[in-house]
């Protein structure tokens, strides 16, 4: 008995053994990384500048064209992530501003985001590989009910998101794969063929939001200044009274959901195409950074 207690003990420290060394070796992998995706072009980054900086999800992301941006001289970086919640949004500010970015405007989608304060599973993970090199990620992460399973445990994070940083994820990293993320300096285009031109948005519910909240007050601390804006969707969407529950709520966010008008610029119901992209950004600015 005592023998066979003993093996199963040995096989017990072999694995955990190898569950530290695999973790030892992915973590060491995404560290060396800043091509594959803009979490990491953040955290492996230091000190940079920008005029105008884009957060939130898919809905900053195909939104704002950064070229036009800096066409008129504002160096940019389109920093919106699709299927990003304010979660990300809050964290991946938080890290810019720990890496001493110097911004002088961040501009925020912050709309369809504003109804819940959950974290998206599919980007979260991306700050996952950091969460121990990085005390701004395990704050942030740490009222998650799994905090502890992916933070004490070893190598369970790449384990339970494998499909996003698992063995596939980890050896494209680690050969220099790049993707298309960062392409367009972050901004990323749509096709012009409409698809789903029809949306429901009356389950959503606006709520005082923890993380819009946080990004307001990093913003106030690092003399960012912060531009909120509520993005477009098409004519067919059921529930665009969100946008005026949400301006009831908080007053300061601009409310441009109607500024393009014309399904034909639009890819799907509540993203625009590229020409949508192109007209919805000339808007902004003219209406934030052209001198009256």
């Amino acid at each position: 008995m005592k023998k066979f207690i003993l093996f199963v003990a040995k096989i017990l420290v072999i694995i955990l053994v190898l569950l530290v060394m695999l973790d030892w070796v992915y973590t060491t992998v995404y560290l060396h990384s800043h091509n594959r995706g803009k979490v990491e072009y953040v955290f492996n980054s230091n000190a940079r500048n920008y005029d105008v900086v884009i957060l939130g999800s898919s809905r900053a992301n195909n939104h704002f064209v950064s070229q036009m941006f800096e066409d008129r001289g504002l160096k940019t970086f389109n920093y919106g992530m699709s299927g990003a919640h304010l979660f990300e949004a809050s964290l991946m500010l938080k890290l810019m501003a720990e890496r001493h970015y110097k911004i002088k405007t961040v501009i925020l989608e912050a709309d369809l985001g504003l109804c819940n304060e959950k974290e998206s599973e599919g980007i979260a993970a991306k700050f996952l590989p950091y969460i121990h090199h990085s005390k701004t990620i395990r704050e942030h992460f740490s009222g998650q009910e799994d905090f502890n399973t992916l933070y004490y445990v070893p190598f369970y994070r790449y384990v339970d998101f494998d499909a996003l940083i698992g063995f596939r994820e980890m050896y494209q990293t680690a050969i220099h794969t790049p993707t298309n993320n960062l392409d367009y300096l972050g901004y990323h285009p749509l096709g012009h063929k409409p698809v789903n031109m029809k949306n429901d948005i009356r389950a959503l519910k606006p709520i005082h939001n923890k993380y819009y909240e946080e990004i307001k007050q990093i913003c106030k601390q690092n003399n960012y200044n912060l531009i909120a804006v509520m993005t477009p969707m098409c004519t067919n969407v059921k529930g665009l009274d969100y946008f005026e529950k949400a301006n009831k709520i908080y007053p300061e966010i601009h409310n441009l959901e109607n500024v393009v008008q014309g399904d034909q610029y639009f890819s799907s119901c509540g993203h625009l195409n590229d020409a949508g992209a192109r007209i919805f950004t000339k808007v902004v600015i003219e209406k934030f950074f052209e001198k009256k």
